[in-house]
Order: structure tokens, then sequence, then C-alpha cells
């Protein structure tokens, strides 16, 4: 009787995948759900913001006096400045919808393909079952039993393994976004010593940069607690995966009215750092998990050898 067969396990691994991706999935759709009420509300701001800036570079009365008072660049500075902002900050949330509405056609689709395997398990399981006890071993149900949690400790080292691959990839693109903005903060000093035109247009570019790392780590972040969903973790560590969601409106609230000045550039670097921290805070305990629960699969790959080996006698 061959008892550990490829069959079960590979059932075992089906069910087990597809309780992980239902998880994940109604998770996608909550988020999806928040960030649709998100991108109208954005985009209702960024169209109420645009039509700021068009009544001033028009004709009204609003327009000629701030013209009289001396006003009107100024004026007209200050709302284009907040309806880039808004407008960024409708991008970033646009974006990530997207990437949302993207990973739940994804599951979706690796869903149809694992329909019905847990009635085949639970079929494979029965005849197993039976054709074990027919044999007359006593230990028949304890050797399904740790076969069981050799599937189940298998399946989460899997979910951590995806975990941690898109912990290290958000990782990876934090430090991006630390090193345009170390380079902006380089030139920025650069230009407050009388660095002219080049010095301030190589700032910006590197801003420009970190705005558009900052875009991706969001995404990446979403897609970091999504994998965490079906993940048992502590306290600690959900205040920090709660946190990445918002990361993007922490990053870009009030910070482009002033945004060439150094100190909105250290704010936005202490930002960057802090969530840099949770995420390595987060992985740090998912690797202690990691190490535990591959250690435990060891330990039950034993037992059943031993009760396999003790059955065979």
């Amino acid at each position: 009787m061959v008892y550990y067969d490829e069959t079960m396990q590979l059932l075992r691994l089906q069910v087990e995948q597809k309780k992980h991706k239902e998880s994940k999935l109604k998770d996608l759709y909550i988020q999806r759900e928040s960030l649709r009420s998100k991108v109208d509300a954005l985009k209702k701001y960024k169209l109420d913001e645009e039509a700021d800036v068009d009544r001033l570079e028009g004709h009204s009365l609003t327009v000629f006096f701030y013209r009289v008072i001396g006003k009107m660049d100024e004026k007209l500075d200050k709302e284009r400045e907040e309806a880039y902002a808004a407008s960024v900050k409708y991008d970033v949330a646009a974006g990530e919808l997207y990437a949302v509405e993207e990973d739940i056609k994804g599951y979706e689709a690796e869903l149809r393909k694992l329909r019905g395997c847990e009635q085949q398990y639970e079929q494979a399981l029965k005849d197993k079952l039976e054709a074990i006890k027919s044999l007359g071993n006593q230990d028949a149900e304890e050797i399904l039993r740790t076969e069981d949690r050799i599937s189940y400790l298998e399946g989460q080292i899997k979910e951590m393994q995806e975990a941690l691959g898109a912990g290290q990839a958000a990782l990876e693109t934090a430090d991006g976004v630390l090193s345009s903005l170390n380079s902006a903060e380089g030139w920025g000093t650069w230009d407050l010593l009388g660095g002219g035109l080049l010095s301030d247009m190589i700032k910006h570019g590197h801003l420009d940069k970190a705005q558009q790392q900052v875009e991706h780590l969001q995404v990446q972040l979403r897609r970091f607690k999504t994998e965490l969903t079906d993940v048992r973790i502590s306290a600690d560590m959900q205040v920090s995966i709660d946190g990445f969601l918002f990361f993007a409106d922490y990053f870009f609230d009030g910070l482009f009215a002033d945004w060439a000045v150094l100190d909105k550039i250290n704010q936005s670097q202490a930002q960057v750092q802090n969530t840099k921290s949770q995420i390595q805070h987060v992985i740090s305990r998912l690797t202690a998990m990691f190490i535990a629960a591959d250690e435990n699969l060891e330990n039950e790959k034993t037992v059943l050898n031993d009760l396999i080996t003790k059955a065979a006698i």
C-alpha cells in the first residue's frame, strides 16, 4: 500500500491552494470597492481643481480682482499646484484600481482551473481510507492525519514564500524611492548654493522619478498585503500591513506646494524610511514563521515515515 501517493498529495495541495486563493480574492473584492469609491471622489476633486485653474485663466471679476491687487500669478500658481496634486493622486488611485482588477482576473482564472478539486479529494480520501482499513492497519487514520498536516504546512510555506517575494519587491522599490529623494536632496542643496537652472532641472528630474516609483510602490504594497491575507500574523504586524494601503496618500499630502524645498524632501524621506522599516519588520517576522513552518514540515515527514515503516512490518 502506498500511503503518501502523488495523486493524494496533488489533490490536497489543490484544495489548500483553492482556500488561499478564495481568501485573497475576497480581500481583493473589498479593496476594489474601496478603490472605486476613492477613484470617483478623486476624479471629482481633480475636475474641480482643473475648473479653478480654467476660471483664473479666463475672464471674470475674480480674475480682474487678483490682477488689481497684484496677486494673480501667486493665486494661479497655487491653483495649478493644487490641480497637479489632485491629478497625481487620481492617477495613483486609478493605477491601484487597475492593478487590483488585473489581480482579480488572474485569481478568478486560477480558481476556475481548481473547480471541483474538493470533491475529487474527498472521494480519493474515502477510497484510500477504505483500502487501508481493509488491511487491518491500526495506524491508518493517524497516517492520513499526518499527511493532512504535511499538506497544510506545504500550503502555508508556499503562501509565505509568495508573500516574501512580494515583500522583497516592495523593499527594493522603497530603496529606489529613497535613492531618488537622496539625489534630489543633494541637488537641492547645490541649488541653494547657486547651482542655477541646470541643478534645478536635475533636482526635479529626480523628484519626478521618485513620484513614479511611489506609484509603483503603492501597487506593490497592496499586493504584499493581499499575499499576507491567509498567513497567520500578530497584532503588531497587522498595524504595519494596514498602513501599506495608505502610503501614497501620506506621501503626496502637502508635498506639492513646496516640494522643491529641502525640508519637504526631508519629510518625504522620513515617510519612505518609515514604510521601509515596516516592510522590513514584516519580512523579518515572516521569515521566522517560514523557518518554523519548514522545521515543522520536516518533523511531520519524519513522523509519517516512522508510521509507514511501522505499518509495513
